[in-house]
């Protein structure tokens, strides 16, 4: 059989005779017909030809005898392109599995991310460029010509006004017009010619020598067209390269009622919880940033990290003078949330991540644990409590609690081993963080629902929390489910009586607390109004970390698990 490959119409032999190899020995291999013709896609996708088009590259500038050096500056893209064609495939082929997991190796991630950044050159120190020899009394002049578009405008307050993609004001110490910021995306940046720092000295062939910026976004709303600039470089610096960071946002941002924007038009509203590609942190106070999957949508202005918490902390003080001192101690205790950077984190299924379901006590958090478990009692673990009590009848060590003394499990609380620990009618009971590792490395989905301040030891990169908060409907609702569906309280340590309204309001007022406490930590989040659709959910959302790439904090992806 002959098989021959093109790719934009160029053979490729190489690709070729790896396929025909494959394909041809069909019955030298224990591979099953589909896996034989996902090879065959696979040999065939525009990710794999990249790869060869590098390889091919390499061996000829080896034959030519010439230096070798990166061809692509994207590898480690590449391979989380190969990874999402891979995914579907890995429980039905062990070649498809293998070759994941592979791919997935920190060391192997970590060797192509450094030659992404050889290949862009990102790294210090920089050489300045070679200064161009001319007269001192000269200045070089370049000529811009833009096409006019319907883009949005940028403009600095008080002392700038919009122009084309980029934000220009007015030189504090020589009175001129210079470009402040270009607009990553806009028709200046795409231009690849205006700087920040440039000098502005005719638009349209109009002298701006003594205009304002007002007087200049004149002129451009009178042109048509092509606009043409004449501009004075600024002083050589290096090339800013666009950020690859990606984060998510922990707070809501609007452009049309945010006082402090330089331009509203050239503003980036989003929501909390959306995932933003930073693309530019030259600014202390507005990054510019595109929303993760607008591949082709123009950078806009979004507050910094810096200036966001600072926009909270006076937010909060200001709340905290109208409330008394112990309602406002959890403002000065916790962290600031913001932005989280994060990147996609990859299924594994011999290291499953573990479901932890927070909530308010009452919420029913432990009923849906119980369910999941018995649905699948071969598939759920829950660790096993360790107490100080000794057993009673019938009680196995191991399987209702860990049994041990008093003194040890003191120890251990000391050298902070447990997850969460107390004491009832005079016996330490707690979870060790063991426990919860154990069942990970044992394949199982490890299912907990710890107290809220647990998170804190959980949220770590050897344990990999998927965070679901279980959030309790609106008063009316909770009652009426509550009390239809004869729940007992759990207020109540005879379990013997139903919810109290006191109740059902302290559920909603320790929500409030874990939400404004924890909500940058969440996941994901279920309201449990109706308990068949909770669980129904929640198996939704199991399904979908075992199948599908997340968005984590980046801190976990490099973890090497011992």
């Amino acid at each position: 059989m002959s098989i021959t490959m093109e790719q934009n119409g160029v053979f490729d032999p190489a690709l070729a005779g790896l396929l025909e190899s494959l394909v041809g020995s069909r019955d030298a291999i224990s591979a099953s017909k589909e896996e034989l013709d996902f090879l065959s896609n696979l040999l065939q996708s525009k990710e794999l030809h990249a790869l060869f088009k590098v390889y091919n590259s390499i061996v000829d500038r080896v034959h030519d005898d010439r230096r070798c050096s990166p061809v692509l500056s994207s590898s480690m893209q590449i391979t989380l392109d190969v990874m999402e064609v891979l995914l579907p495939r890995i429980s039905l082929s062990d070649t498809s599995r293998q070759l994941f997991q592979l791919l997935q190796n920190p060391h192997i991630q970590g060797l192509l991310c450094a030659h992404d950044a050889v290949a862009q050159k990102d790294y210090l120190p920089r050489l300045p460029e070679i200064p161009q020899e001319m007269d001192e009394d000269e200045e070089t002049i370049k000529i811009v010509q833009l096409v006019k578009s319907t883009e949005p405008l940028d403009g600095e307050p008080d002392s700038a006004e919009p122009i084309v993609g980029a934000t220009i004001k007015t030189d504090e110490e020589n009175g001129k017009i210079i470009i402040a910021r270009v607009m990553h995306g806009g028709a200046a940046d795409r231009s690849g010619l205006i700087n920040v720092g440039d000098e502005v000295c005719e638009v349209n062939g109009i002298n701006v020598e003594g205009k304002s910026p007002a007087d200049v976004l004149q002129i451009l709303q009178h042109s048509e067209g092509t606009i043409t600039f004449k501009l004075i470089p600024a002083d050589p610096k290096s090339g800013a390269r666009e950020s690859k960071m990606k984060v998510r946002a922990h707070f809501d941002f609007n452009t049309d009622v945010d006082p402090y924007i330089p331009c509203k038009e050239a503003g980036l509203s989003f929501s909390k919880g959306e995932v933003l590609h930073i693309v530019s942190q030259d600014d202390p106070y507005w990054w510019q940033a595109r929303k993760e999957g607008d591949r082709n949508m123009r950078a806009g202005l979004i507050p910094s990290k810096a200036l966001q918490e600072r926009k909270i902390i006076h937010e909060r003080l200001s709340m905290a003078d109208q409330k008394k001192k112990s309602e406002s101690d959890d403002y000065d205790r916790e962290d600031i949330a913001t932005y989280e950077e994060v990147v996609k984190l990859y299924p594994r299924p011999e290291f499953p991540r573990p479901i932890v379901l927070i909530g308010p006590p009452g919420v029913g958090r432990n009923e849906l644990k119980r369910r999941i478990m018995e649905l699948n009692p071969d598939k759920y673990h829950t660790p096993v409590p360790h107490t100080s009590r000794s057993p009673r009848p019938g009680e196995v060590n191991g399987k209702e609690y860990n049994f041990v003394s008093r003194e040890l499990m003191e120890e251990q609380i000391a050298r902070g081993e447990f997850l969460e620990f107390g004491e009832y009618k005079g016996n330490l009971y707690g979870t060790s963080l063991e426990s919860v590792k154990s069942i990970i490395r044992s394949g199982l989905t490890c299912i907990i629902n710890p107290h809220y301040q647990a998170l804190k030891m959980l949220r770590t990169p050897d344990i990999k929390p998927y965070i679901i908060y279980i959030k309790p409907p609106p008063f009316d609702v909770l009652k009426s489910t509550r009390n239809g569906a004869f729940a007992m309280s759990t207020f109540d340590e005879t379990n013997s009586r139903g919810f109290t309204d006191d109740e059902f309001n302290e559920i909603l007022r320790s929500s409030k607390r874990i939400e404004f406490l924890y909500d940058h930590w969440f996941d994901e989040i279920i309201v449990n109004d109706d308990f068949k659709l909770a669980l129904e959910q929640l198996l939704e959302a199991d399904h979908k970390l075992k199948t599908e790439p997340l968005w984590a904090p980046a801190s976990w992806l490099h973890y090497v698990r011992n």
